[in-house]
């Protein structure tokens, strides 16, 4: 079975979307789409494939098997829904939607059309990320009693004014937290099985005179497990960072530091756990596009199989940010809807 494949939006995201799809044997890419002609068509004269300036008649083509969603926030649930209506599956750069109202749409329809929706949560298969999975799921270091991650990343004004969504709540929906900081949150709750409360803090500083939305956030969770998270982000350093993150649990520590995890013992013994090492791709954003389209599209050739990252989950870590905006209004802890 040769899955047939399209992209729309040919930002700078969708070039981990080509790449995947040229690495799987039996997926060929078929089309892309853009709004803007110029570009469209030389990426699609570099691959090889045809070019759409309009998604809804890319839609109408019997080749697409497979729409892959590489566009601003604002159009994710109105791209992802006309494609299950046209009997397409859907791979989507996060987030889901703009909101779990939006969310809960998607789903919906997925249902009704028994197609298949897949969001970009990448970080999930990155191999420190699924050895941490491992070793909390095997208790080898007891309970998890806490867990602290930081993102410290760099975002100009010029990242801002050249897109024009961005930084705007009407179309990106927010900024720092639903944009860069929503993998290390998706990641909290992931290993943690999910939060039961938050109480969180948004602001504007180096930003402010440029976006509306915030550029720094942190938060207090109350875990699912019994555990506390702690969490820091801002786009306000000078440089992107890789994620910082640290799970301390009875019998040790597992601690993430430039792309490596290490096992830490109570008397502070480190141990090598696993290392994630940098493919082609920016390795601050995670290297892992291509395991989480290939488990999407093995899902779709055997339909049963697979553990990609599903609207249900998706919508686990934008109902996160939707309630650390609500805490940061409010002033006061949020319970986290599920």
């Amino acid at each position: 079975m040769n899955i047939k494949a399209a992209i729309i939006g040919c930002g700078a995201i969708h070039h981990c979307h080509v790449d995947a799809l040229r690495r799987l044997p039996d997926a060929s890419l078929r089309a892309v789409v853009d709004n803007d002609i110029t570009r469209g068509k030389r990426r699609a004269a570099d691959y090889g494939c045809d070019f759409y300036q309009d998604y809804r008649e890319m839609l109408r083509s019997p080749t697409i098997d497979v729409v892959h969603i590489c566009t601003p926030h604002y159009l994710h649930k109105e791209m992802i829904l006309a494609a299950l209506q046209a009997g397409k599956h859907v791979f989507c750069e996060k987030p889901v939607a703009m909101n779990s109202c939006e969310a809960a749409e998607i789903a919906r329809v997925a249902a009704r059309t028994r197609k298949q929706v897949a969001i970009c949560y990448q970080n999930r298969y990155n191999p420190t990320s699924q050895a941490m999975a491992r070793e909390l799921a095997a208790a080898r270091l007891g309970k998890m009693l806490s867990i602290k991650a930081s993102l410290t990343w760099s975002r100009s004004p010029e990242y801002y004014l050249d897109s024009g969504w961005r930084g705007r709540f009407a179309t990106e929906g927010g900024s720092l937290l639903i944009n860069q900081a929503i993998h290390t949150l998706d990641l909290m709750q992931w290993l943690a099985g999910g939060v039961v409360r938050v109480k969180g803090v948004t602001d504007s500083s180096w930003l402010a005179s440029t976006i509306e939305t915030e550029d720094s956030a942190m938060a207090m969770l109350e875990l699912a497990n019994g555990a506390r998270g702690l969490f820091y982000a801002t786009n306000c350093h000078s440089v992107d960072s890789p994620l910082a993150l640290e799970i301390h649990c009875e019998q040790g520590t597992l601690a993430l530091r430039d792309n490596v995890l290490w096992r830490i013992t109570p008397l502070g013994q480190q141990q090598l756990a696993c290392d994630d090492v940098p493919q082609g791709t920016k390795g601050y954003w995670g290297t892992s596009h291509q395991q989480a389209i290939g488990d999407f599209y093995q899902a779709i050739r055997f339909p049963g199989t697979g553990s990609y990252c599903g609207v249900a989950d998706a919508s686990q870590s934008l109902r996160l940010v939707e309630a650390i905006y609500q805490s940061s209004q409010l002033r006061q802890w949020i319970t986290v809807s599920g």
